[in-house]
């Protein structure tokens, strides 16, 4: 850091400090600077206690605890010179143990800071004074959404290491590296935010929400094909009781499954997704004329052949499309196993009464 001398035109290097030498103190110096002026952090922040010990079953205690104008409670950790090896953890345990924290838990906490260090000011004022909101409409500390601040004039690899591997896994934590400086009688103090990088915090905010809900989705995919195979699994077993038909088909984690009719590209199908499940006659023999061509055959007998299914068919041409569709759907969620023991008997009778109705007509048909 260097002081401009706009007389000379000159700038003087002014000398960098550690706290040590400068004989400052961690709770008594550099606590009370942040509390008392909380927007050293960049953004507005309500100080609402110092040396919180208020947890069950332990004597531990955060430096500073504070609320953001989200409502979300904010645990800032202030170390001197070295950040130390344990911040990280510490400063989670902190947050774990606020996230139990009730809107009127944090009210008597703010309470009994404002009558200690405020002049006993009251809580509910400050707080509507901070949010503009009356009380009752401000909600405070909804859901995992707390934060922590780390300070630290140095912090060390393996700190730096874990807060970043945090912040992917979308738990907001920030370091600030603040540096006092000396120029004849006079201190300063420099704060700076290093993790994640303030010009870059939305990006890598954005980026850590992003790679949470791939993992989301990705966990989301691999139970649903775990529920698939094991729907295919009991509908097959119970099909083989009825029909030889999907004899020679084994499960699989799509949400399809199908047996050949005897025409190329033209199979039987069971097909389900959460709002539907159907048994169809999927034409796509890899020709679009040849694909109308067979459905317009078919549908010249439709009503017979809603009669001989026994209800009408959903007939599906789709001329938009290559492909062609005959179906009879079941309106249920077909990923709630509590609806299996309705849809699996009802898909396996509609096949069998598929297979029966069409299976003459594609002969026909391919001879």
């Amino acid at each position: 850091m260097y002081l401009i001398n706009k007389t000379s035109n000159r700038i003087s290097k002014i000398e960098e400090k550690t706290f040590s030498e400068l004989g400052l103190k961690e709770r008594e110096h550099l606590q009370e600077w942040l509390a008392n002026e909380p927007t050293i952090f960049g953004e507005d922040l309500l100080i609402i206690q110092k040396e919180f010990d208020g947890f069950s079953d332990t004597k531990e205690r955060l430096d500073l605890l504070a609320l953001d104008k989200e409502g979300n409670l904010v645990v800032i950790e202030n170390k001197l010179d070295d950040s130390g090896r344990d911040v990280t953890w510490q400063a989670l345990k902190y947050a774990s143990y606020c996230s139990s924290l009730s809107k009127e838990d944090i009210r008597a906490i703010y309470q009994d800071y404002l009558t200690k260090y405020n002049n006993g000011e009251k809580a509910e004022e400050k707080l509507y004074e901070f949010f503009e909101k009356e009380y009752d409409e401000i909600s405070l500390n909804k859901g995992p959404r707390q934060r922590i601040i780390l300070v630290a004039a140095k912090f060390r690899k393996e700190v730096t290491s874990t807060v970043l591997w945090l912040i992917n896994y979308n738990i907001r934590i920030q370091c600030f590296r603040v540096t006092p400086y000396k120029k004849d009688d006079e201190l300063f103090l420099d704060i700076e935010q290093i993790i994640p990088m303030k010009d870059a915090e939305d990006y890598v905010i954005k980026m850590a929400e992003k790679a949470q809900d791939d993992i989301i989705i990705e966990n989301r995919l691999k139970s649903s094909d775990t529920l698939r195979l094991e729907f295919w699994s009991i509908l097959l077993k119970e099909m083989a009781k009825k029909s030889d038909l999907f004899k020679n088909i084994n499960p699989k984690k799509d949400n399809w499954i199908n047996a050949g009719s005897g025409v190329s590209g033209v199979p039987y199908t069971f097909s389900i997704s959460k709002s539907y499940a159907r048994v169809e006659l999927y034409i796509d023999t890899g020709d679009k004329i040849e694909n109308k061509k067979l459905f317009d055959y078919l549908y010249k007998n439709k009503e017979y052949i809603d009669m001989a299914f026994g209800e009408p068919l959903i007939w599906e041409r789709l001329d938009d499309k290559k492909a062609s569709r005959i179906s009879s759907s079941i309106d249920k969620n077909s990923y709630g196993r509590e609806n299996w023991d309705s849809i699996i008997p009802d898909l396996i009778d509609r096949m069998a009464r598929f297979e029966k109705t069409f299976g003459g007509f594609l002969k026909k048909y391919k001879k």
